[in-house]
């Protein structure tokens, strides 16, 4: 990243810039090359399968499996992000999941013992029977109450998803960490929820961040990747001959768009946060919502955890409705929240998490992902559809 600025911008010579702190700052410069003259700060996609090489092979970029500026400097990007001022090591890939399967299966070997949560990503089970197909031993336990730790004894990795998903249960990742690393186990966390502005899971002492940086990272809706962050090179390199091995790359146009997106990620974070806890705060006045959960309420069995350790709760709020059919309601009547399955995005989703089955959730139950249209308007039409389901 450029620590120095260009002529003209009114620092002399052996004068240091400020220090650059603000999340916004950071974000907005997030990977950025040094800047040449008559090029563009953000260079354009990287459309290669090969590069020029002739002689030996040296040098970063030599096959498009491999390695592609593009990818450079959105590594880069979130990096800083993850772990701002400290060396670490990114890989992203072309999915989330794609990202979650080269941590656990460039780690666990035949006879090795995984530790995941049992109130997960959907896709989490289908890992799991992977892991089992390969002679690995996986425990499960729920995220609250940090019920994994009872299953560590001689685990190879704990892979710990805070805020679970749909959930919504916080775990204590510095207390978890603590008792893994004490046992010589692993610890990776899923901090698809939370993103990289709302905690750091490396600083809380996990050994690897990994994400969906289809979701809150970049926030349109247009397309799919997932990164691996690690702090140690040889954890990294792992992860990355495992990406070599499968090819799950993400393509230069889709990590150009995802580096792009980027720039504007607090401003998005912090409005999808505050509309996020608004919706909260209506539904927890409503008598036909039960099961209201969403990190950031004062009322929320997470939030004292969550408090100590995120410092922005997200932009997903779940919540039960008293049945199927009062849930279609709900959702057939709101008019600014689209009816799809992701969330993190500008603009504002839902679903009835049940029909897809996999989660252990009611059929009345509802994955609301806050977006960033005016709080108001979100608000009341989150009330209006409520009203009209009733």
């Amino acid at each position: 990243m450029n620590d120095h600025a260009p002529a003209g911008t009114g620092h002399g010579p052996g004068t240091a810039p400020p220090a650059r702190t603000g999340e916004g700052t950071r974000a907005v410069r997030a990977g950025l090359p040094e800047p040449v003259k008559n090029e563009p700060p953000l260079p354009g996609p990287v459309f290669a399968a090969h590069f020029h090489l002739p002689g030996d092979v040296e040098g970063p970029y030599a096959y498009g499996r491999d390695t592609n500026p593009t990818w450079t400097l959105l590594e880069r990007a979130i990096g800083e992000l993850e772990a701002p001022g400290q060396e670490v090591d990114t890989v992203v890939f072309a999915s989330g999941m794609a990202a979650i399967s080269a941590v656990l299966l460039s780690q666990a070997r035949s006879g090795d013992t995984v530790v995941l949560p049992d109130d997960g990503y959907q896709a989490l089970p289908l890992v799991r029977e992977q892991l089992e197909a390969y002679g690995v031993r996986v425990r499960t336990a729920p995220t609250g109450d940090d019920a994994q730790l009872t299953r560590l004894d001689g685990a190879r990795l704990l892979w710990i998803e805070t805020p679970s998903n749909p959930g919504l249960d916080v775990c204590d990742v510095r207390r978890l960490a603590a008792a893994a690393h004490e046992g010589g186990t692993l610890v990776a966390v899923d901090n698809t929820l939370a993103t990289p502005l709302g905690q750091r899971p490396l600083e809380l002492g996990a050994d690897f961040s990994v994400a969906s940086g289809t979701k809150g990272l970049t926030g349109h809706g247009d397309l799919l990747l997932g990164y691996v962050v690690c702090r140690d090179p040889a954890l990294a390199a792992q992860v990355r001959r495992w990406r070599k091995i499968v090819g799950a790359i993400p393509g230069p146009m889709e990590a150009w768009l995802a580096h792009r997106s980027l720039a504007t990620i607090q401003l998005r974070a912090e409005r999808q946060w505050a509309n996020a806890l608004a919706v909260a705060e209506a539904l927890a006045g409503r008598p036909e919502v039960t099961g209201l959960r969403y990190p950031g309420l004062a009322t929320d069995p997470s939030h004292k955890t969550a408090s100590r350790q995120m410092r922005g709760f997200g932009s997903v709020v779940s919540f039960t409705l008293p049945d199927r059919a009062h849930a279609e309601r709900f959702m057939a009547a709101l008019h600014l929240v689209e009816d799809a399955t992701s969330f993190g995005g500008v603009r504002s989703t839902a679903e009835r998490r049940g029909r897809w089955g996999g989660d252990a959730v009611p059929e009345g139950f509802i994955r609301f992902s806050a977006g960033a249209e005016d709080t108001e308007d979100l608000v009341a039409d989150v009330l209006h559809a409520l009203d009209t389901a009733g």
